[in-house]
């Protein structure tokens, strides 16, 4: 249709050019340039030359037009129809093409629109020059920028976005350039959540690795839950948590591992630790022990499946809570002597294997404990002790026993997050938190030192974190979104299989809270007077 709209224009072009080339109108400037300057001889020579060409160039248009004449008489007599047709189109279309504009070609450029610039060595010099830290802005200033600063690598496509690998000058640690996120991130023009500077410490402590998104990490659209609609879970296995910066599938193992989820108010610490209810519970051999202590029903979706469930933090929640931490205890106390006891061909290691887990005489399924604000148990200010002393040693001895404890707090300092369990868990994420303490609570000691810095998200970052345990190097992670519908369809899937493999623990049983003193229990043990006789006592 291009071709037949332009096909006037083009006959107009090819008539005007023909009448031009005979008639040798190239050359007119050139003789009236002889009669500017009044050169007579010059002048008789051009026209000569000219009449020449106009006889030559008119025989040579008269044999082309009388044989041009003789196809189309042929065309038209000897071919049939089709051909004509044939022809003709092929006439448009090289007119349509003569007549088709510079500036304006038959088949438009395909254009690839990039959602951010490309970058450039030019541009991540110029930002990191412009970030304000001292030791890059001396080395600029007496080396100049391409020498103070050197790539380790060329720049290159890393997924939705662009890496560059950069070695900063001496004495400059890539800790102080994450400290300057949003300085580079205006430097280099882009939203901050774009802009993801990481550190390599197997490199040396200067080695940047500057990650640039297309999109903002918190805007950007995350894949679906693989396990939102189909699937289960072993929980000695892997299992899908979130992505990375880069869309990479992060996972997380969960069996042998007790982990901290750390983070200010709102930022997705609920929905992480619910996210790991929901895997296990397509465990169906996990046994689960789901706490919402900040009482907003945030884990009711996952009440049918659970083996104990309660929220909120009234007295007698945490009186349920209590008397089922004292029955994990014990049950802590009956697997290591099941463990002991097994025979070597069949537990060589002393470690309980998913062929021992199902076997249900041994009773060593996997149990999942889940407390979220847990500061609330550890505060309270008559079982607080308790609580806390249970919940360490089954951080530390319960993961060798197949129980995983999972604690997350809005508030990561000493007395909400004991020591005791910040510093023996393995598994740790940690989403916005606001300062160095809070950060080294969660993350590990020294881990704002080493460049680890959960301070730098905002609270605009729902959902991501510093994961760290699960590889060799804490991994920025987006979680997967599962809101509260799609929950409820997951724990439905969950109670079928449950329902199909007998282990639907039914209605939450009741938790007997014990109301006796230490004394009670004494006198419930030493039930005559002469049992209380010192040498009975040794």
């Amino acid at each position: 249709m291009k071709l037949f709209a332009r096909a006037p224009r083009g006959a107009i072009r090819f008539v005007a050019g023909t009448a031009r080339w005979v008639t040798d109108a190239e050359g007119a400037p050139v003789r009236a340039a002889a009669v500017r300057r009044e050169n007579a001889e010059e002048y008789l020579r051009l026209s000569r030359q000219r009449d020449a060409r106009v006889r030559l160039r008119t025989l040579v248009l008269l044999a082309l037009g009388m044989l041009g004449l003789g196809g189309v008489m042929f065309l038209l007599i000897m071919t049939p129809r089709v051909y004509w047709y044939a022809a003709l189109t092929a006439a448009v279309a090289l007119l349509g093409a003569v007549g088709s504009p510079a500036d304006r070609p038959l088949l438009d450029t395909a254009v690839s629109v990039t959602r951010a610039p490309r970058l450039t060595s030019d541009v991540v010099l110029a930002a990191l020059s412009a970030i304000g830290v001292a030791g890059i802005n001396q080395a600029v200033a007496k080396k100049g920028a391409k020498d103070a600063i050197r790539f380790a690598e060329p720049i290159s496509r890393d997924g939705p976005g662009w890496r560059a690998v950069v070695d900063l000058p001496p004495g400059t640690t890539v800790d102080q350039v994450a400290d300057r996120r949003k300085e580079l991130a205006s430097a280099l023009g882009r939203p901050l959540g774009c802009v993801w500077p990481e550190g390599n410490l197997d490199v040396h402590p200067g080695r940047l690795v500057l990650w640039v998104g297309d999109e903002d990490l918190s805007r950007s659209r995350q894949a679906a839950w693989p396990l939102l609609k189909s699937g289960t879970v072993d929980l000695f296995r892997p299992i899908p948590f979130g992505t990375d910066q880069r869309g990479r599938p992060v996972v997380v193992t969960l069996m042998f591992a007790s982990m901290v989820i750390g983070s200010i108010p709102r930022v997705g610490k609920t929905f992480a630790a619910r996210l790991l209810l929901l895997a296990a519970a397509l465990d169906v051999l996990a046994e689960l022990h789901a706490y919402d202590l900040k009482g907003m029903g945030d884990f009711a979706p996952l009440e049918p499946v659970c083996h104990r469930y309660r929220a909120g933090s009234d007295d007698e929640d945490i009186a349920y809570g209590l008397a089922d931490m004292r029955e994990l205890a014990a049950e802590l106390t009956r697997r290591t002597k099941v463990v002991r006891g097994l025979p070597r061909e069949l537990c060589p290691e002393s470690k309980i294997t998913p062929e021992l887990a199902a076997r249900k005489s041994l009773r060593l399924h996997p149990i999942v404990l889940v407390v979220d604000e847990c500061q609330r148990w550890f505060e309270h200010p008559t079982q607080g002790d308790e609580l806390r002393g249970i919940a360490e040693d089954l951080v530390r001895r319960g993961p060798a026993a197949g129980i995983i404890a999972v604690f997350a707090t809005q508030r990561p300092d000493s007395k909400s997050l004991p020591t005791g369990i910040s510093g023996n868990a393995v598994l740790r994420f940690c989403l916005k938190v606001m300062g160095q303490m809070e950060n080294d609570m969660v993350l590990g000691t020294s881990a704002y030192r080493n460049g680890i810095r959960a301070t730098m998200f905002s609270r605009r970052d729902l959902g991501i974190g510093y994961l760290a345990g699960e590889s060799d190097e804490p991994q920025i992670t987006c979680t997967y979104y599962v809101d509260g519908p799609a929950a409820s369809a997951v724990v439905a899937r969950a109670h079928a299989l449950r329902e199909q493999a007998g282990t639907l623990p039914g209605s939450v049983t009741p938790v007997a809270v014990a109301t006796v003193s230490l004394l009670d229990d004494i006198a419930a043990v030493v039930s005559t007077a002469e049992a209380m006789r010192p040498d009975r006592c040794r």
